[in-house]
């Protein structure tokens, strides 16, 4: 029996980090002029806080705030109604609070500001559904606050989900922009990983890259891994996906069989790109020689599942 990775008989990537949630996000509710004025008289309505990217969180879950007195702040944005039970039951509705700095008042009783990034893999699927959902809007209305036709203050409507200039009437939505990323392997099944230029040390991951206007999605595999390292692929096939909110893509995860080619990296975008054998990347791993994503990360999913479960990595790089 053939060793390559056979997409017929191997499992997809299944439920990746961030890609998991527990929310009724009720775009059907975000119209109502008096939307947060009723989530105001709910006992149930929760305050998640946000602040740089960060959210309050005590041990492995995110911490969810009763309304106080002063409400939701200036610019609240709603982010759904809860379908399952967790700290928090289901049914309860979810306001997100923008604070400019992380206020250090609310660090009590083992209370810290995190990022997504330190604490996604630990949460449950409702915290890391919130905590995406919550960091890619935070994100958009951080870069997106003046109209892109005629340079105007836009203000908040549709409960956060849409900005609006009251000078020309336009509306604006959140931008999610599509990028492909791609697991590939050759006749020996060892997978092709790269070094990008702008990365410190010694990071090798798998090739990605942003989709084109007007291009599909397997095109962009093809073009992408060609310009990176002059590797031309074949059969293109989709894994699965995640949000990656930082600030706003959707990663799109293929695999995909090389011809042969020697890879040659770009000089540009890649400084090394290499094949590795099963042995030669727990070798490389495992000696420092090089260091590979996260578990959060698409990518390093990608990678396990060409190596078949998670690559072994020393304990001082676990989990960074």
């Amino acid at each position: 029996m053939s060793s390559q990775l056979d997409t017929a008989d191997t499992p997809n990537l299944g439920q990746l980090p961030l890609a998991r949630g527990a929310v009724d996000r009720g775009s059907e509710r975000r119209g109502a002029e008096d939307l947060f004025e009723r989530l105001l008289e709910q006992e149930s309505t929760r305050v998640m806080y946000v602040s740089r990217g960060q959210a309050l969180i005590r041990e492995d879950s995110l911490v969810l705030r009763p309304v106080g007195e002063d409400g939701f702040g200036p610019d609240p944005v709603y982010l759904g109604r809860t379908l399952a039970d967790g700290q928090v039951p289901a049914g309860a509705e979810i306001v997100m609070a923008t604070l400019p700095e992380p206020d250090a008042a609310l660090e009590v009783d083992g209370v810290r500001w995190a990022s997504l990034r330190e604490v996604a893999t630990t949460l449950g699927s409702l915290d890391a559904g919130l905590f995406v959902e919550a960091c890619a809007v935070a994100n958009w209305h951080a870069t997106h606050t003046h109209c892109p036709r005629c340079g105007a203050p836009t203000v908040l409507a549709e409960g956060g989900w849409v900005r609006r200039c009251p000078e020309d009437g336009s509306q604006h939505f959140p931008r999610t922009d599509p990028a492909i990323i791609v697991a590939i392997t050759d006749p020996q099944d060892r997978i092709l990983l790269g070094s990008a230029a702008a990365w410190p040390g010694s990071r090798y991951s798998t090739l990605a890259g942003f989709v084109e206007p007007g291009e599909s999605l397997e095109a962009a595999v093809i073009r992408e891994v060609a310009e990176e390292s002059n590797v031309v692929v074949r059969n293109p096939q989709y894994l699965g996906s995640q949000p990656w909110p930082f600030p706003c893509s959707l990663m799109l995860g293929f695999c995909a069989e090389a011809d042969g080619t020697e890879p040659q990296a770009d000089g540009v975008e890649m400084s090394d790109v290499r094949w590795f054998t099963r042995k030669e990347l727990t070798d490389a791993v495992a000696s420092g020689e090089i260091t590979i994503p996260s578990a959060i990360s698409i990518a390093r999913n990608l990678i396990d599942r060409w190596y078949g479960g998670p690559v072994p990595e020393p304990e001082l790089t676990r989990g960074k």
